[in-house]
């Protein structure tokens, strides 16, 4: 990594709220300068467990399992059964799946709660829990490690094998060449 662009990264995060910075440096620490850097939005590809992880400037306000803003999306490879997306939407609007893709993508403000809803997600599309069960543990498991420094493994580390062919393209109804 050249020093000219890790200068450019620095610039860029150095106009950004407190919050998104924070999460910057930690992402930085741990997995190195982002490959793709621009005034609103840092990118990372195949880092950790992670196809992609995006650090945005701007954030979203969201109150599940408390008020804080998401700005941190970090994306796996997954195949999501069409008949669990409804379960998914109620367990938290900040975990979805896209089909065309093959993706799951967490949003939230810290990569230990990315860890912990793309666990849940998986846990809801296999059925150990339901998305109510998943809502309860993951609003015990935050406040745990927030207020009493408890820690989970679902917040260390995914903890399913990873999926590979996940993308669905769809059915072809007619040729566009025609």
């Amino acid at each position: 990594m050249n020093n000219d662009y890790q200068q450019y990264v620095n610039k860029i995060m150095n106009s950004w709220e407190k919050e998104q910075k924070e999460g910057a440096i930690k992402i930085i620490k741990k997995y190195g300068h982002p490959q793709e850097a621009i005034p609103s939005r840092l990118i990372w590809y195949n880092n950790g467990p992670w196809k992609r992880t995006t650090l945005y400037r701007d954030s979203v306000p969201h109150n599940f399992p408390a008020n804080h803003e998401d700005f941190l999306e970090q994306t796996v490879d997954y195949r999501t059964p069409i008949d669990v997306f409804v379960k998914i939407a109620r367990f938290d609007g900040s975990c979805y799946p896209d089909r065309t893709k093959g993706e799951v993508s967490v949003i939230c403000d810290t990569e230990e709660a990315n860890f912990l809803f793309v666990n849940l997600f998986h846990e809801i599309v296999t059925g150990k829990r339901t998305e109510e069960e998943a809502k309860f543990f993951a609003a015990k498991t935050e406040e745990d490690y927030l207020f009493n420094n408890i820690s989970s493994p679902y917040l260390e580390k995914i903890l399913f094998p990873p999926q590979r062919f996940t993308n669905d393209p769809g059915i072809q109804y007619f040729d566009k060449k025609m």
